[in-house]
């Protein structure tokens, strides 16, 4: 059992990758990956530590895997990532039951720490600035159907927004070589992955740091689509200024990349982007739109904003909202802010109270649940490309798919009522009913 691991990956799909590397090296070293802690001899938690809400479901996911450690003291508890890396050694004091702690340079070395293990708990955290930066040799095993994957561009970030950890918990950018992103989009397409999501902290600063002085994701791009035969290729976290006409019209010009634009805008009013640390203000971001409408009339656009910022004021929210109303975006996340110990927006006067918070993300939420029916609704009677994922998880009766427009794990899904198809195929699907967030139809038979 001492040979058995159950790892629970907590946070966004960067984390995700970084869970399945420790798999990889842990498989490679001969343990065995286990679906159930109770089934294991070592119980792996990898954290997110970006904002509060993450901690505390981190400490709540590890008490809960403490118990079943309780019930067999044999059982070796380990927690990794960003957590380990905001707290250090406090967690040590904190949490007695866990026997082994992890920083995020420490992902690939999981065996090697392992091995050292004693009674007592350890802790393993370089004090000196995070530099880990994966590779294609690194081993990974998927957890993510065969069929999709996450394909990691870059490491950190060297934005400096007012309200983010990143920069301090993982680092400065740094890119992976492109020849090494591309073999391994290209072991990636030989395993069978059908959709492939570029995923970075900021996706469009990719190659800044690789000596030209310029972004190269158009450079990846372009290598993506000559050297792999992938069908969707998808990005994820798009800083807004940097997204510029050569990839908007690479993306037009080439239906494997999909039409879909994840651009995190955190706000709208100029006053509260300053004070967030976002160098650009409203009338950039209203010429980006424009120009994303221009290019790819039927592209899908996502965003996220932040509210109750220190400072904001309701004429903000006043205008976020007529931002929103006008500009009718397919996918809005609306987030409260957190005040995160360390970063700028700390020390900003007038914070807001956790009430007004919790007002304005709901009447927002509300606004764009609206707006995503309506968008959804224009899509009934067309008959859209669909990536099946299987059988649904609302019933077994049904079958579940995403279009080009939905992210996975991020946006809703297609319900499909009719037709066969096995998970990984595209196919061809009628939409007969639409929702806020999913869609229902039925499959058109060739």
């Amino acid at each position: 059992m001492a040979d058995k691991v159950f790892i629970q990956s907590l946070g966004c799909p960067k984390n995700l990758v970084d869970s399945e590397v420790m798999s990889g090296c842990l498989r490679q070293a001969g343990y065995q990956l286990v679906e159930e802690p109770a089934e294991a001899g070592i119980i792996l938690v990898n954290t997110c530590g970006f904002i509060q809400p993450a901690v505390e479901e981190g400490i709540e996911v590890i008490l809960d895997l403490a118990r079943t450690k309780k019930a067999n003291p044999s059982i070796k508890l380990v927690v990794a990532g960003c957590m380990v890396q905001r707290y250090g050694a406090e967690l040590r004091r904190e949490l007695p039951e866990v026997d082994l702690f992890l920083g995020v340079d420490q992902i690939e070395t999981v065996v090697t720490a392992l091995e050292k293990l004693t009674v007592s708990a350890s802790f393993k955290l370089d004090p000196s600035v995070p530099d880990y930066l994966m590779n294609c040799d690194t081993p990974r095993v998927l957890s993510t159907p065969p069929f999709r994957a996450y394909l990691k561009a870059t490491e950190g970030c060297s934005n400096r927004c007012s309200y983010c950890l990143i920069p301090s918990l993982r680092g400065p950018l740094r890119s992976r070589p492109l020849d090494d992103l591309i073999r391994e989009a290209r072991r990636l397409e030989q395993a069978g992955v059908k959709e492939l999501t570029l995923i970075a902290q900021d996706l469009t600063a990719y190659g800044l740091d690789l000596g030209s002085g310029r972004e190269r994701l158009n450079d990846l791009l372009a290598a993506l689509l000559a050297k792999t035969k992938i069908p969707w290729l998808r990005m994820l976290y798009l800083y807004p200024m940097r997204l510029d006409q050569a990839i908007l019209e690479l993306v037009a010009a080439n239906e494997r990349i999909l039409p879909y634009f994840d651009i995190p805008l955190q706000h709208i009013s100029n006053r509260v982007l300053k004070a967030m640390n976002r160098p650009y203000d409203r009338t950039g971001v209203e010429r980006l739109l424009a120009s994303i409408r221009e290019q790819l009339p039927t592209a899908a656009i996502r965003t996220t904003f932040l509210v109750g910022f220190p400072g904001e004021r309701e004429e903000d929210i006043e205008e976020l909202a007529e931002f929103m109303a006008a500009q009718r975006l397919n996918h809005v996340g609306v987030f409260t802010y957190c005040n995160e110990e360390g970063c700028e927006a700390a020390k900003l006067p007038d914070h807001c109270p956790e009430e007004l918070k919790a007002a304005r993300k709901e009447r927002l939420m509300a606004l764009q649940a609206g707006i995503s029916l309506e968008l959804n609704g224009r899509l009934v009677g067309t008959t859209q490309p669909v990536l099946m994922e299987g059988v649904s998880r609302e019933s077994d009766l049904l079958l579940e798919g995403r279009t080009r427009f939905q992210a996975p794990e991020i946006d809703g899904c297609v319900y499909i009522t009719a037709g066969n198809g096995r998970p990984g195929d595209i196919v061809e699907v009628e939409i007969t009913e639409a929702h806020p967030y999913d869609l229902v139809g039925e499959m058109v038979e060739s």
